[in-house]
């Protein structure tokens, strides 16, 4: 339940890769700072080139959003933003800029400017940027998800391939990463798509036929060992602004608290420990005095639903809990030595870690 570092993780048994670029990650030298500021505008296309079947709007797409969409240089490497206001406000992924000794934002006009990280936020993967420009497009967050086939442009800067684009449909929502909650609670109620991502993506967009951002691209899943073909997640915009609107105005989130560890379940621990449910999540551990344990929550409960909503795993657990508030009541179900039985719990706020 404690926030970690955001790091590429490895699953037991799906590798998912964060989207930014490292030094590691590049072919040859590739020393950003040093390198000439490109042109990064984007031609009139040509009469005669007749665009995609159905993808007609593309290119429209891209002229109106590319100078919102920017590139974000560290001295660790590069990644992309999104203008988030006109005002200088760039949001990214925390992963992108944590550590990072200095950061410089280059734009679609080839400026580039000093930006100074002014709040991070680990848990949901996003930080926010500051930068010396009262003139940035600020492009419109989608205030609620995209449906599942729609159109999606991802923008960004794979391999320092500086104004990338790309393009595919909503895969699906409310995805997580199978495993991942063991090691950073970032990678949950994400939304998938096959528009392709690639290290140095991380932070761009994720935008829709309408010309909305939908999303702050954060993570794929690459062929390697699993096979997988074009699959990658976004932050959905609903989140991004909420975390970004208590960044700038207290320079933190707040977190529901609900004071337990969870585990997740195996058919093998189901089987050794009696569960009596192949689905849920195991309290491993409660919090002296925390939520769960002023409303009788014990360790070796398996909680099988939040206010009547089914869990099943673990990331599902941390995705919904992710939708109250601190102070909000939660009905907990939870079964018992093979009973089962609801427990009325007090959210309380996610202390400091």
């Amino acid at each position: 339940m404690h926030g970690r570092p955001v790091v590429p993780v490895l699953l037991a048994a799906l590798a998912v890769v964060l989207a930014a670029c490292g030094d590691d990650d590049a072919a040859g030298d590739r020393t950003t700072t040093t390198r000439p500021a490109p042109d990064r505008s984007v031609p009139e296309r040509p009469g005669d080139v007749q665009p995609v079947p159905g993808a007609a709007a593309i290119p429209d797409l891209v002229r109106e959003l590319q100078p919102s969409v920017v590139a974000v240089l560290t001295n660790a490497g590069e990644g992309s933003g999104v203008v988030y206001a006109d005002d200088g406000t760039v949001v990214t992924n925390a992963h992108v800029v944590e550590g990072a000794d200095a950061v410089q934002v280059a734009f679609v006009d080839g400026e580039r400017v000093d930006a100074e990280v002014e709040a991070s936020d680990p848990r949901s993967d996003l930080a926010v940027l500051r930068v010396e420009r009262d003139d940035l497009p600020a492009p419109s967050f989608a205030e609620r998800l995209p449906a599942v086939g729609e159109l999606a442009v991802a923008m960004g800067n794979p391999l320092g391939f500086e104004n990338t684009v790309t393009a595919g449909i909503i895969s699906g929502l409310h995805r997580a990463i199978p495993g991942s909650a063991a090691r950073t609670p970032a990678l949950i109620d994400l939304v998938q798509t096959d528009a392709a991502i690639s290290p140095g993506n991380s932070g761009g967009a994720l935008i829709d036929a309408g010309g909305e951002v939908v999303g702050i691209n954060v993570a794929y899943i690459p062929p390697g060992e699993t096979g997988a073909v074009s699959i990658g997640f976004a932050i959905p915009s609903p989140t991004v602004v909420d975390v970004v609107e208590q960044l700038l105005d207290t320079g933190e989130v707040r977190y529901p608290f609900l004071g337990i560890t969870p585990q997740a379940i195996t058919p093998e621990i189901a089987e050794q420990l009696d569960l009596g449910a192949e689905e849920g999540v195991i309290v491993q551990e409660v919090v002296d005095g925390g939520p769960a344990d002023d409303a009788g929550v014990e360790p070796g409960d398996v909680i099988v639903s939040l206010d009547g909503e089914p869990v099943r795993t673990v990331e599902e657990f941390l995705a919904d809990l992710r939708g109250y508030d601190p102070g909000d009541e939660v009905e907990v179900d939870v079964l018992r030595d093979g009973d089962r039985r609801a427990v009325d719990v007090t959210l309380a706020e996610r202390p400091d870690e």
